[in-house]
Order: C-alpha cells, then sequence, then structure tokens
C-alpha cells in the first residue's frame, strides 16, 4: 500500500510539472508579439548546442525563453539597438535534424558577444522589419545590417 501512495504522489507531481511548463508557455504567448525560435547556447560542438525557445519582443527588445523551463526570467535579452544580422544560412549537417526544413540560421552580432538565432523563413521578415524599424544608428555602423538579400540556396 505505500508503494501505491509513493507511486501516486510521483504521478501527481510529474503531472503538475509538465501543467506548469505549459502554462507558463501559455502565459507568455497570451501578450502578443511572440515567436518560435532557437538560439545557440553552446558552440561546443559543431552543429550542435541549439536551445529551443519563444522569442517575446517588449520595447526595443528580443527575449528568449527556452521551451523546457520554468524560469521566470529569459534566457538572453537581445537589444535591438547593438544587434545587428552579418550572416543568413540554411541549417546545415546535424542542424538539419534538429529545425524544420523551412526554417533560416542567422548569425548576429550583439555590443557583447556574437550568437545564432534559427527561426522560420516567414518570421525572418518580420524579425528583420523589426530590427530595421529601430531607432536609428550612428553613421559608423552600417556594417553588419541586416541580410536583406535573396534567399540562400538550398544545397
Amino acid at each position: 500500500m505505500r508503494i501505491l501512495e509513493i507511486a501516486g504522489i510521483c504521478v501527481v507531481a510529474l503531472l503538475a510539472f509538465f501543467f506548469a511548463i505549459f502554462f507558463r508557455r501559455r502565459l507568455l504567448m497570451v501578450g502578443g508579439g511572440t515567436i518560435r525560435l532557437q538560439v545557440r547556447i553552446n558552440t561546443i560542438v559543431p552543429g550542435r548546442g541549439w536551445s529551443p525557445g519563444l522569442g517575446q519582443f517588449v520595447g526595443d527588445e528580443l527575449r528568449f525563453h527556452r521551451m523546457f523551463s520554468l524560469a521566470i526570467r529569459p534566457k538572453r535579452v537581445l537589444d535591438r539597438r547593438g544587434l545587428t544580422v552579418e550572416e543568413r544560412r540554411l541549417p546545415t549537417g546535424p542542424e538539419r535534424l534538429t529545425m524544420p526544413g523551412h526554417w533560416v540560421v542567422l548569425r548576429c552580432r550583439t555590443t557583447s558577444a556574437d550568437l545564432e538565432i534559427a527561426m522560420a523563413e516567414t518570421t525572418v521578415t518580420g524579425f528583420l522589419s523589426w530590427l530595421e524599424a529601430g531607432p536609428p544608428r550612428d553613421p559608423g555602423s552600417l556594417r553588419g545590417r541586416p541580410v536583406f538579400g535573396p534567399r540562400p540556396m538550398e544545397s
């Protein structure tokens, strides 16, 4: 009888955990201005280290919340005043297994570091529009303007 009680408590705790993750995600999406994206957290192994999550546009910031996390704060905050897109490419190698086929990888530069983000091709258009709609930058920062060119060719 004691084993059944322990098993029941574990099942209830597991269900509460999954409910909390689902509820947190729904709360983030209710406010609007959210997109699905992946951020490369770790670059030790080529093609690996991607973390899925939600991006939330709040003013001049893109806040990245990891999909499977109960953290209230975002994992990363990207300020559009210091964010530039350096390169746009299709997923390669192991990345193709972790991302849908219609996603694009953007190599970005921030004031503090370089990072890669991936999102759907249709979302990239909105992201680049949001980036361009930001406040004017100093004239010396023309290098690294967002890449609006033709979409990359599939190999």
